[in-house]
């Protein structure tokens, strides 16, 4: 999908779109809107890529009502109207998006705002906005033609559909995202190398994005987990598959796909030594039932910190050494809660993660720990809410267990006894 990301990529790389093709002068091979563009991006993209299309792209406008169709119904189903409800749940919860926030249609809106032309994996077929400026169209073009290529090699469709795991999704959409980003931007700089001839590399385009807000208002105003969840999969996942092409040249990505953004963010755990996370399941749970169940990831439980904490480094800090999560929103007789189960590589980290959360809590609910706190188990209460930060081993991995449930409610809902931790 195409996001106004990709206008701040225009202007990076503004003088430099010089989309030229030995093909110019012959007649394109594509017929319908935008023939010629299409002509001129495939090859390159070909080459860049080192895959061939095994059918012709097809590419189709469409008016912003009909865009607004296509966006309303990725959220309306049920199934994705049950992970939104879930994750809004989870977040509100955790402190990461204000309780006044109604998630479906504020992503709808932003998504609005945001679309220029997008790739369906359900129809196989691209689609351009009816207006797009001439620029956008053709940036939109070459980006989305990557994603069309991809599902010619590897099913976006059953991708976008991972259920119930969504840090293994956004390293799957890191490396698509990613690798339509740094193609994109390498045949608008000529085939270079993008950290090289790039200027300023990814912190400008970074920089940009923030600077460009004041056109994107529905952007600007998001929380931040939205606005870096958004971001993410595009600059971090272009890194990556710049390592990858750098590392693996001539190796088809989608034959041995990250699994974690851990693997994103840092190259070590994908490249040097693999470090799969390990898979937790909760088992049964006490004093609460389930109402959805997921997981953060790393990148997401550094948004947790950083969220309370306001503060980069230290959310750096106690995000790394993340090994697997899993967080289960609940129902309790007092009322909604969460808890979330966090395992460490090292007991240093998971101290480290602990130390942190504790003044996430602190700092969110302006309160201090309160009786029956020590130095394993941290307990608060304050606006009418009972928080329990807790770090214990199970099965001899280092684990943090965090329990958010309203006042009255025991927060005391995972029986370690119960949980599974499979690496």
């Amino acid at each position: 999908m195409i996001v106004q990301l990709r206008r701040v990529l225009a202007l990076a790389g503004a003088g430099l779109l010089t989309l030229v093709s030995a093909c110019e002068s012959q007649k394109p091979k594509y017929e319908g809107p935008y023939a010629a563009e299409v002509a001129q991006a495939v090859p390159m993209i070909e080459k860049a890529v080192g895959l061939k299309f095994k059918t012709p792209p097809k590419i189709e406008t469409r008016s912003k009502e009909q865009v607004r169709e296509f966006v309303t119904k990725q959220f309306t189903d049920s199934l994705a109207k049950h992970d939104i409800a879930g994750q809004e749940a989870a977040y509100k919860r955790l402190g990461m998006i204000p309780d006044t926030l109604k998630l479906q249609p504020f992503l709808t809106s932003l998504l609005e705002e945001q679309i220029v032309g997008y790739y369906d994996p359900h129809t196989k077929i691209l689609y351009v906005v009816d207006g797009s400026p001439k620029d956008m169209a053709q940036l939109t073009i070459t980006h989305e033609l990557v994603h069309a290529l991809q599902d010619q090699y590897i099913s976006l469709d059953s991708v976008q559909k991972i259920r119930d795991d969504n840090d293994r999704l956004s390293a799957a959409q890191s490396v698509f995202e990613g690798q339509a980003v740094y193609e994109q931007i390498s045949i608008m700089l000529g085939g270079s190398n993008i950290a090289i001839n790039l200027p300023g590399g990814w912190d400008r385009i970074r920089e940009m994005i923030r600077e460009n807000q004041s056109s994107m208002p529905i952007f600007a105003a998001a929380p931040k987990v939205i606005q870096e969840t958004l971001i993410f999969p595009y600059l971090s996942g272009a890194e990556f598959y710049r390592n990858y092409k750098e590392r693996k040249p001539g190796s088809n990505i989608y034959n041995d796909m990250p699994v974690s953004t851990e693997q994103i963010i840092h190259p070590a755990a994908f490249f040097v030594t693999r470090d799969n996370p390990t898979r937790v399941t909760l088992g049964a749970l006490s004093n609460a039932s389930e109402v959805y169940e997921n997981d953060l990831g790393e990148f997401e439980t550094r948004l947790f910190l950083f969220q309370q904490l306001n503060d980069q480094n230290e959310a750096v800090r106690g995000a790394t050494g993340w090994d697997g999560d899993r967080y289960a929103v609940v129902n309790t007789p007092q009322g909604q809660g969460i808890v979330w189960l966090t395992v460490w590589d090292s007991q240093v980290e998971a101290g480290e993660f602990y130390h942190l959360a504790d003044q996430a809590v602190q700092a969110r609910y302006s309160t201090k720990p309160a009786g029956g706190s020590n130095d394993l188990v941290k307990k608060y209460s304050a606006a009418g809410r009972t928080v329990q930060v807790s770090t214990l081993e199970i099965k001899g991995r280092p684990v943090v267990i965090y329990a958010d449930v309203p006042a009255g409610a025991n927060p005391n809902i995972i029986n370690p006894a119960q949980v599974t931790l499979k690496q």
